[in-house]
């Protein structure tokens, strides 16, 4: 039988998690993904799944804007600023 740390369970599916035991609330705060990605065959259920293991450890869900910059670009350098 696994260690019930090496895995959780959404509706009656388990998952392994990522490096083998639940991460803690600061290490999952940090990291892009809890899960082990060979498990999943597509990337909706790996999303469902990782927003699961999200809400369960109680850390936040990584929004699609995580990757933008939040600054401004520059505007090229043979262009004027009216």
């Amino acid at each position: 039988m696994k260690n019930s740390l090496s895995v959780f369970e959404v509706m009656d599916i388990r998952y392994r998690w990522k490096n083998g035991a639940a991460p803690s609330r600061d290490q999952a705060a940090h990291e892009q993904h809890l899960l082990d990605e060979s498990q999943f065959s597509n990337e909706q259920d790996k999303k469902i799944a990782e927003e699961t293991a999200r809400k369960k450890l109680g850390v936040p869900l990584v929004t699609d804007d995580d990757a933008r910059s939040v600054l401004p670009k520059a505007a090229p350098p043979d262009s004027q600023i009216q």
